[in-house]
């Protein structure tokens, strides 16, 4: 039986892969998952393919073109969520007054490099503020950014807002603001060794995947489902799940990856020389 690596985030996005896994439809293609959950998000991953402690990974967009720039010897081989991912602004829950400005302030992150990085530098340049690299704090995940922000080492956290809604109505966060990516939010992607060494594999496990997102989509109670699982509101889940579209197919634009490297080099997270020639891999490629 054939073994892969594949790491995720523990969060409702990541559903279908597991529900894959739990009804054996790897085990009956002769494929061994071992999956693990990285809290950190994007920013752990990435070093995870790059030291080859994964085979396969689910990452933020953004995070995995900006690394693959920067020399992670992997490819994206597939889309995974289709639809852009809403982020809450955050600040701590003890905030009477709220902000009125967000750029000026410190912003905890996950780690550089990670969503909770990257995203208010894009968010920045829309809006035509900068932000310097020193007012980041790194807070590893979540509950690193719920304590600096409560504790005053940062005053602003951006996460994905359904995932921090439970800690919105425990009072631990305050949102004061949201930001929508400007593009899908989820890829899939493979590290070179494994590209090179089985190709074949990765086709099967990605026509799994591709075949469970669609089976989740079409899952009459999925929001209930969501909802149980990982113990959000079933009105919250069902807004999410009916504003989520994942990938059936293998297929990445180019020109979309071309949209996001341009907003990556114009907030300054990239040279201005790169290109998207050596960002997917060359089977999966569409214009």
């Amino acid at each position: 039986m054939d073994k892969i690596r594949i790491g995720g985030v523990p969060e409702h996005f990541n559903l279908p892969i597991h529900l894959a896994i739990e009804n054996d439809w790897f085990i009956k293609e002769n494929i061994e998952i071992e999956w693990t959950d990285y809290p950190g998000g994007s920013g752990f991953m990435k070093e995870a393919l790059r030291s080859n402690q994964l085979d396969l990974c689910i990452l933020l967009t953004e995070g995995i073109v900006t690394d693959i720039l920067k020399g992670n010897p992997s490819k994206i081989v597939s889309g995974y969520v289709k639809t852009s991912l809403t982020w809450g602004i955050h600040t701590r829950a003890k905030n009477q007054n709220g902000t009125t400005s967000i750029f000026d302030k410190k912003i905890a992150i996950s780690r550089f490099g990670s969503g909770s990085h990257l995203m208010p530098i894009v968010h920045a340049m829309m809006e035509e503020k900068t932000i310097d690299e020193n007012q980041f704090v790194e807070v590893n995940d979540i509950e690193g950014g719920i304590e600096s922000l409560n504790e005053g080492s940062s005053e602003i956290f951006y996460w994905e807002k359904f995932t921090t809604k439970p800690y919105l109505e425990k009072r631990q966060l305050k949102k004061i603001g949201e930001f929508i990516s400007p593009w899908p939010c989820f890829m899939i992607a493979a590290t070179d060794e494994m590209i090179n060494t089985n190709p074949e594999l990765i086709n099967k496990a990605l026509k799994i995947i591709h075949r469970s997102n669609q089976a989740f989509m079409d899952l009459e109670n999925a929001p209930q489902l969501v909802s149980m699982r990982y113990h959000q509101d079933l009105k919250d889940t069902e807004r999410w799940y009916h504003a989520t579209e994942w990938s059936e197919n293998g297929w990445v634009s180019n020109k979309m990856l071309e949209g996001v490297l341009y907003s990556l080099k114009e907030a300054g997270i990239v040279s201005k020389n790169k290109t998207t020639a050596d960002l997917i891999w060359a089977q999966n490629k569409k214009q």
